[in-house]
């Protein structure tokens, strides 16, 4: 199960009225029934929450989150925050998963960097693609900020792709969780 995939079940308790929750009529969710319960994509708050119920609660319903302490267990926290928050109408904040605009940034640069090279391109003509060809000096290239910037794109987009399907091809082998 993904991490910032909620498991939620009923509450045994009296609950404030922002923890209850109907899912069978919260507008614009889906809610479908599978072998293994109930998955349901919440939207609340701008967001979508994705949510698993091994049975479905009563409608109106106190409902608990499980947050396992395993290796996904702070993406999970923060993805039941984000719940909460929008459960109680106050403004999200980023999600879980998402990477900082800059580091985010810089990988698209990376990919199309690494794109640029395997299509046979020079560093030259490749920094004219991400940079544009009015930042690229006709003097002193090999002593260039921009030469060096797009050799070091080249080698994260070369780890990048090479993490990834190391990571991809070794799926199955990783180790289980003891907890």
């Amino acid at each position: 199960m993904l991490p910032t995939v909620l498991h939620v079940r009923a509450a045994n308790c009296v609950a404030p009225k922002s923890c209850k929750l109907d899912f069978a009529n919260l507008p614009g969710s889906v809610l479908r029934r599978a072998p293994d319960g109930w998955h349901a994509i919440v939207t609340l708050g701008g967001a979508k929450h994705r949510l698993w119920l091994s049975k479905l609660p009563l409608g109106g319903s106190a409902v608990v989150l499980d947050l396992p302490l395993d290796a996904n267990f702070e993406l999970r926290v923060q993805a039941a925050r984000r719940l909460w928050l929008a459960l109680e109408h106050r403004p999200l904040g980023t999600p879980p998963l998402a990477l900082p605009a800059l580091k985010q940034r810089r990988q698209i640069l990376a990919l199309r960097a690494l794109d640029g090279w395997q299509e046979g391109n020079s560093y030259r003509q490749i920094a004219q693609g991400l940079f544009g060809s009015h930042r690229i000096a006709e003097r002193g290239w090999k002593t260039d900020d921009l030469r060096s910037r797009t050799i070091r794109l080249l080698k994260l987009g070369r780890r990048l792709i090479r993490v990834r399907c190391h990571a991809f091809f070794h799926k199955g082998r990783r180790r289980k969780d003891s907890s």
